[in-house]
């Protein structure tokens, strides 16, 4: 060896670095490349629709850029008092039942969370029962009727409370937490509650902000049960009101050709309606977006 003479150490490769990784990457970017040309191309379909002329959309040439723009549909929708009661219905309904749902779910599922519960495995087995087997559609609505909450709020919010995969998602992550924690909080004094409250709550924001999302666009989006319950149109929520547009839609064009105007009016008001009803939840989607995958991974992976 000469003295002064640097030896320069030989160069490892790492992982990303070989062929086959490259390639990977370049595969997994184009295949979710087109994922995403495959989930907003209805959505940019339909914006666009909303915001056409009714000429260029019967002659089959709008595909994502409007065409003749034009904003008549969405006076119309907005101009209707209905939508607006129906919208708020859609609010509030969502905001209570989410709120429940998620006292609930989180209740049931750090009782689970507990090993030494008694009759533990029973509560788990209650839970995974409903998941295979329901007590059908006539006995929901006849129980559901005997406790005079038809044409009420709860009508919507108590029947689908709690979302079984939830539960579980919530159980497995309260499981993952350190039972040390719990086991000093008891030390200091805090009883259960105070425990849940003051010390596994503020460790779940990820969870927690995960299960409002689930539940608040399974709320937002639900309207069979709404269909179902309620009678009134003035407590309705807006999924039913876009619903009534498209049986307007299907049914005027059953009726043959010389109603195509009356197609294409509803069709083009069911576009505006189906924009204003989803714009809330993608407004609130990226502020909760780096809870949601936290929360699911922390949820469906412990240790």
């Amino acid at each position: 060896m000469i003295l002064g003479t640097k030896i320069d150490a030989p160069k490892t490769r790492g992982p990303d670095d070989s062929r086959g990784y490259r390639v990977f990457r370049v595969v997994n970017t184009v295949v979710l490349l087109g994922v995403v040309v495959v989930t907003l191309y209805p959505f940019l379909n339909i914006v666009a629709r909303s915001l056409s002329e009714e000429a260029y959309i019967i002659a089959g040439k709008v595909s994502i850029v409007p065409r003749g723009f034009d904003l008549t549909a969405y006076k119309l929708v907005m101009s209707d008092p209905m939508f607006w009661t129906n919208y708020r219905n859609t609010v509030v309904y969502t905001a209570v039942a989410t709120l429940i749902s998620i006292v609930l779910t989180t209740c049931y599922a750090y009782v689970l969370s507990k090993p030494q519960l008694k009759g533990r495995p029973f509560l788990i087995g209650v839970a995974l029962f409903t998941m295979f087997f329901s007590g059908g559609l006539i006995p929901n609505y006849v129980l559901v009727t005997s406790l005079g909450m038809k044409n009420t709020i709860w009508a919507v919010v108590i029947p689908n409370a709690i979302s079984v995969f939830n539960l579980l998602v919530m159980k497995a992550f309260f499981e993952s937490l350190p039972n040390e924690l719990e086991e000093a909080a008891a030390v200091d004094g805090l009883n259960t509650y105070g425990i849940l409250l003051r010390i596994v709550l503020p460790l779940s924001k990820a969870i927690v902000a995960t299960m409002v999302l689930f539940y608040a666009v399974a709320f937002w989006n639900s309207w069979f049960t709404a269909f179902l319950y309620i009678d009134r149109q003035d407590l309705l929520p807006v999924t039913v009101y876009l619903r009534n547009l498209i049986a307007g839609a299907t049914s005027a064009e059953s009726s043959g050709a010389a109603d195509a105007d009356k197609v294409q009016a509803a069709a083009t008001l069911q576009a505006v309606t189906i924009v204003l009803t989803t714009l809330p939840i993608l407004a609130v989607y990226p502020f909760v977006q780096r809870y949601f995958v936290r929360g699911v991974m922390l949820g469906a992976v412990k240790g």
